[in-house]
């Protein structure tokens, strides 16, 4: 705004003109127009064609008609340079016969706005859900790379840099959207977080975070927060899929719904619960990935996987289970009783109904691994999927 009076005093500067100026650009931002839409704006008010170039090198050319305008072969009269977050970005006339009295005030006041618009854009935090057809055309493979820049734009988020997805479920009678907006909110959460629910499942899409490379860690620590503060649980199961560029959301989606298979409701047959085994990295899985792509009926016509559901089925097969589990995750008796708050001779008298009814012997290492396989078959068999 300073550098706009100083030209109230040019002898070819109208008052009115400047004034009409920067309103013109303040009504921009107010309206938190998108880039397209600003471009086109500048382009009419300056009655010449105008271009802006972002921090990802995508470029944006409408003439003064407003028509969208292509190619590279154009003549600058005047530019000007910002910076966003750090990276530069640039917007520039092309007017004939070299620039207009005007121009540097036109190009000073669309500047500071290009920046506003587009920087506000990069630091947008969690305050609802996100629209869902944006959010699956970024998580698309079928959509061209620009509609899905251009989605993500729409979002909040930035196409140059790397994001991560995160897939979220919950009870049938709760919705994952407004669970997985509870979880990030019920602590500080950083910059640039997107959540749409898409059938069953929720996506979140993180950016810009800090806490992004350890993000299953955070979000366990959340999650027991979050049960903690309003003393109930709801079942949050979540996969996290990998880092990567934006471009490529597609992929760490895909990870996320594979990984939420793995991951373990938040509910042990009512027994205190480890948010560990709730929250899934699909980066810590390895091997086991190729576990989820198999499909969920052969999993269930599995005998062994059919005889957990068996004794799901019993008044304290349950309680079998989730001791089973425990204890194959801890492989030690008294830190399974821990982690269910029992004494460990409940838990060994448990087990050994296990070993009964399986013929295993949890002590011999292959069996307890043929155990741990056949329980997260189970889990797997029975995940809710997306769609």
């Amino acid at each position: 705004m300073k550098g706009s009076l100083l030209r109230l005093s040019a002898p070819e500067a109208d008052a009115q003109q400047v004034l009409r100026v920067v309103a013109y650009f303040d009504t921009l931002v107010e309206r938190c127009v998108s880039t397209e839409e600003f471009v086109r704006a500048t382009s009419v008010l300056a009655r010449c064609a105008c271009g802006l170039k972002s921090a990802d090198g995508e470029t944006w050319r409408f003439g003064p008609t407003g028509d969208a305008l292509s190619g590279d072969d154009y003549r600058v009269s005047s530019q000007a340079d910002f910076d966003i977050n750090g990276t530069p970005g640039s917007l520039w006339l092309e007017r004939p016969g070299g620039a207009g009295p005007l121009d540097d005030l036109l190009l000073d006041r669309a500047s500071v706005a290009a920046r506003l618009l587009l920087g506000s854009a990069q630091t947008k935090r969690v305050t609802g859900v996100s629209d869902p057809a944006l959010v699956e055309v970024v998580l698309s493979r079928r959509e061209s790379a620009a509609d899905r820049r251009r989605a993500l734009r729409r979002l909040g988020l930035a196409p140059h840099l790397p994001l991560r997805v995160a897939a979220v479920s919950v009870e049938p009678d709760r919705d994952p959207a407004a669970e997985a907006i509870a979880l990030l909110t019920c602590k500080q959460r950083v910059q640039s977080v997107c959540v749409a629910g898409l059938g069953a499942v929720a996506a979140v899409l993180f950016q810009h975070d800090k806490q992004t490379d350890a993000l299953a860690d955070w979000l366990r620590t959340a999650l027991r927060d979050l049960t903690d503060n309003q003393h109930r649980n709801s079942g949050i199961r979540i996969g996290v899929g990998s880092s990567v560029d934006s471009g490529q959301a597609e992929k760490s989606w895909r990870q996320a719904v594979l990984a939420l298979r793995f991951a373990a409701p938040s509910d042990l047959a009512g027994q205190t619960w480890d948010p560990v085994s709730a929250v899934v990295d699909f980066g810590t899985l390895g091997v086991l990935a190729v576990l989820a792509e198999v499909p969920s009926a052969r999993l269930r016509d599995d005998p062994d996987v059919a005889a957990l559901d068996a004794l799901g089925e019993t008044d304290h097969g349950d309680l079998d289970i989730a001791a089973l589990e425990a204890f194959c995750r801890t492989g030690s008796l008294r830190q399974a009783a821990q982690v269910l708050y029992l004494h460990h001779s409940s838990v060994a008298a448990r087990l050994a109904r296990i070993e009964s009814t399986f013929g295993w012997h949890l002590d011999d290492p292959a069996d307890r691994f043929k155990a741990q396989l056949t329980l997260w078959a189970r889990r797997i068999a029975h995940a809710p999927g997306y769609r």
